[in-house]
């Protein structure tokens, strides 16, 4: 697989699953925009990027706010060109009980997962399209797929959003040589996530069921990305692809 010559724009570039993507996709060749509300984090793997040879770009960006990801795509573009590969993976992360689950924090988790998907979605399509060429590949969640379990409404609520506009995407870019798909990750060893507050024990008990008795790691996810921003998967669009370690069967 080869990305040479090709733009990557990644949000969530920071850390976890985000960061293990840009760092895949630059040894593919890929020159890559690191976008994310921690701008330092974003400097220190565009600084990672750039040791391997390709160009890199930090950029701070706010997903949940229109006005942000306009000037973050903007500076972008203006450094490394076209944009022909985005991955969306910005996101937050809490329990909440649905009688604590208030309108504030319901609207908060749909506006930086789904609303930020579309909004930097839309600020980059055009160039795939005039391109002839281009992959969206949306990080989703297992959640999506199975409602996560008790605290989870609003997470899973707003990931499966993601899995909707990703097919109706797929639909519509698809004639112009733009795949659009979906992964839902399983259980990965983020900060993320261990930061989302989980009840006591919850992860252990997690791992303890799944066939492969791991939790997932960044590595894992970045490695379905790659194969989705691929040539080789040019026949695959509209699809959800779930690393989950047998979770889902």
């Amino acid at each position: 697989m080869s990305l040479d010559g090709r733009t990557a724009l990644i949000t969530g570039g920071a850390s976890g699953i985000g960061r293990a993507i840009a760092l895949r996709l630059a040894d593919a060749g890929a020159n890559v925009a690191v976008l994310d509300l921690k701008l330092d984090g974003a400097r220190a793997v565009a600084g990672a990027v750039a040791s391997t040879g390709r160009r890199a770009i930090a950029v701070q960006v706010d997903v949940g706010d229109a006005a942000s990801v306009a000037r973050a795509v903007a500076e972008a573009r203006g450094a490394l060109g076209a944009i022909h590969v985005l991955v969306n993976s910005a996101g937050i992360a809490d329990f909440v009980p649905l009688g604590d689950l208030d309108e504030e924090r319901w609207q908060r988790m749909l506006n930086v997962h789904l609303n930020g998907t579309y909004r930097v979605t839309r600020a980059v399509f055009a160039d795939m399209t005039a391109a002839g060429w281009g992959r969206i590949v949306n990080i989703a969640s297992a959640a999506a797929l199975n409602g996560g379990g008790p605290g989870l409404a609003h997470y899973a609520a707003a990931k499966a959003g993601i899995i909707g506009f990703t097919k109706a995407l797929a639909h519509e870019l698809g004639p112009s040589g733009v795949t659009v798909n979906a992964i839902a990750p399983g259980l990965i060893d983020t900060p993320l996530i261990h930061g989302a507050g989980a009840p006591a024990g919850l992860y252990d008990t997690v791992v303890a069921r799944l066939p492969v008795r791991r939790i997932g790691q960044p590595e894992d996810i970045a490695a379905a990305c790659a194969y989705l921003v691929s040539d080789e998967a040019g026949f695959c669009t509209g699809q959800v692809l779930s690393p989950n370690g047998g979770a889902n069967i």
